[in-house]
Parts: C-alpha cells; sequence; structure tokens
C-alpha cells in the first residue's frame, strides 16, 4: 500500500510541476524554464526548473525532488521519536516566483508528502503544504481574490477548513523579530493524515491545482502598472524580509539543509536581489506606508470588506 501512495503522489506532483510550468511560462510571454536534474548519494534526487530574466519574472522557480534514505538524520527526528530508526521518503513540488515589477506580488507554494516505514509497524505518513501571497504594493481587490481561490480549494473538504489552514499561515509566516506578517498569508497546512489517504491527497491536489487560479489574475491586473527607481528600492527593501523569514524560521529550508538536500534548489527561493536599510521609515500616508496594514493577521473575507476596495 505504501508503494502505491507513492507512485501516486509521485504522478501528480511531477503532472503539476508541468502544469505550473506552462501557465507560468505562458504568463511570463514564452520564456522557457530551464530544467536540470539532480540526485543525492544517500538516495533519491529531483528536477529543478528556474526561469531567470523572463519579461514578467526576474526570477522563479518550480522545483520537484523526492529523496529517501535508510533513516532520518537526528535533527529531522528528534520532535517526532516514533520516527526514529525508520526510513523514509519525502517528495514534493515548491515553487516561488520573483517578478520584476514591484506591483506584482511575490508568492511562494508548495505541497509535499513524507512516509515512513518500519518492518512490522504501520507507515507513518501525512501530507503538507499551502501558499501564500508577498505583495509589496497590495491592493485589496487582489487580497481578497486570492484568498477567495484559497477558501473555494478548501470549502469541499468542510468550512471549517480554510479558516483553520488560514490562521496556521499566518502564525507559520509571522516574523517574530519583526512583529509582522511576511505578506497577506493564503493557506498552510501540516502532518495531515485526518480522514485516510485518498480524502488527504484529494485535498492536497486541490490546493495545489488551484494556484494558478489564485495568482494569475493579480499578475495580469497589475503587470502594465508604471514604476521607477523609488517603487525598486522599496521592493528591495522588502525582499529582504523575505530572506529573513526563509534562513531564520522557514522549517523547510531547515529540513532540506540537514537531509543533505541539493543547496541550490533550497535556496531557489532567494529573490535575485535584495536590501537593507538602517531605520529605514516610509513617508506618512504613503503607498509604502500603507504596506504595514497588510503585514497583520486579517480576515481578508470578512473584516476587510468592511474597510472598503480603496485601501
Amino acid at each position: 500500500m505504501a508503494h502505491a501512495h507513492l507512485d501516486n503522489v509521485k504522478t501528480y506532483l511531477l503532472d503539476l510541476q508541468e502544469r505550473l510550468c506552462a501557465g507560468l511560462a505562458e504568463a511570463d510571454g514564452g520564456t522557457a524554464f530551464r530544467e536540470d536534474a539532480w540526485s543525492r548519494e544517500e538516495g533519491g534526487g529531483g528536477r529543478s526548473r528556474v526561469i531567470e530574466g523572463g519579461a514578467l519574472f526576474e526570477k522563479g522557480g518550480v522545483n520537484y525532488s523526492h529523496v529517501h534514505g535508510a533513516t532520518l538524520p537526528p535533527s529531522a527526528s528528534s520532535a517526532r521519536p516514533e520516527l526514529a530508526g525508520r526510513s523514509f521518503h519525502a517528495m514534493g513540488v515548491s515553487w516561488v516566483l520573483h517578478p520584476e515589477n514591484p506591483h506584482v506580488p511575490t508568492s511562494h507554494g508548495n505541497v509535499r508528502f513524507f512516509i515512513a516505514e518500519k518492518e512490522g509497524e504501520a507507515p507513518v505518513w501525512w501530507f503538507g503544504g499551502g501558499y501564500d501571497l508577498t505583495p509589496f504594493y497590495p491592493v485589496l481587490e487582489d487580497v481578497r481574490h486570492w484568498h477567495r481561490t484559497a477558501k473555494n480549494a478548501c470549502t469541499p473538504f468542510g468550512e471549517d477548513v480554510y479558516p483553520r489552514y488560514k490562521s496556521w499561515c499566518d502564525d507559520y509566516f509571522w516574523l517574530k523579530h519583526r512583529g509582522e506578517t511576511r505578506g497577506v498569508g493564503g493557506l498552510f497546512f501540516d502532518d495531515l493524515n485526518d480522514g485516510g489517504f485518498e480524502r488527504c491527497f484529494a485535498f492536497q491536489q486541490a490546493v495545489g491545482d488551484s494556484f494558478l487560479d489564485a495568482y494569475l489574475p493579480i499578475v495580469q491586473r497589475r503587470r502594465e502598472t508604471p514604476w521607477g527607481e523609488y517603487e525598486r528600492d522599496f521592493q528591495l527593501y522588502r525582499r529582504g524580509r523575505y530572506v529573513e523569514f526563509n534562513l531564520v524560521w522557514d522549517r523547510g529550508t531547515l529540513f532540506g539543509l540537514q537531509s543533505n538536500g541539493r543547496t541550490e534548489s533550497i535556496l531557489m527561493s532567494m529573490p535575485p536581489l535584495a536590501r537593507w536599510a538602517y531605520r529605514w521609515e516610509p513617508e506618512p500616508d504613503s503607498a509604502e506606508a500603507r504596506l504595514t496594514y497588510y503585514l497583520q493577521p486579517r480576515d481578508w473575507l470578512g473584516e476587510a470588506e468592511r474597510h472598503g476596495e480603496t485601501l
């Protein structure tokens, strides 16, 4: 049964990577993703696809990986002692998109599956994933579309699913040292195995399949918005916060490095350019200052609606 699970998930993930790359390349005007395959000595590998210097995306990546081994590293099993001594498979697709135009949001997502086995015992498995949006010049219409699409993907699995995973996303993408969220959130789930494999797998597919519907309409609305050096400098400044989260708080980055994953693929999520400034503050009532409203957890489909469409 475990091998059937692996095969089914792998087939889906490889197809998802194809569909994401096709949709994003078309949005970029046909710029092709560059692909390279890789393997690791301990077992497994993947294929990384990266776009750079496109008409829309300054840098983006859509990576598939499937790593496995005879035992989990102690750093990965210390918090889950029931996994110690088990063989494991971890597979997933992750993507990060850094548009050049500061008015087009950065976005990240992933869907993943983990299974650990030990002879004579039932396998331990779960799904995880989600997606989030990081605008630098947010528009409430876009944020509400993003969350409405996420909610629609979740609703067939229960009315409580979207609020729960939306809240989990807000909590996970919280920069503790800055006191702000990384962006306007989305969905985040992990350790999902309630209801059996088929139901959990179907939910993972609903999340992965909804990403382009959530993201591309925002891209199309904002890609022609004019921008200049000032907006570019602000974008690079805010990208610095993105880097801080990935290097300080992101569990996926930590697991990848600890399990001897491919460093180039793990750090694919980094923007090509970022900057830091000492105690920089935006002008009061400026577009840059208004970003702070969006960097706290909010009920975007409820509370934000009452603020009107002009924020």
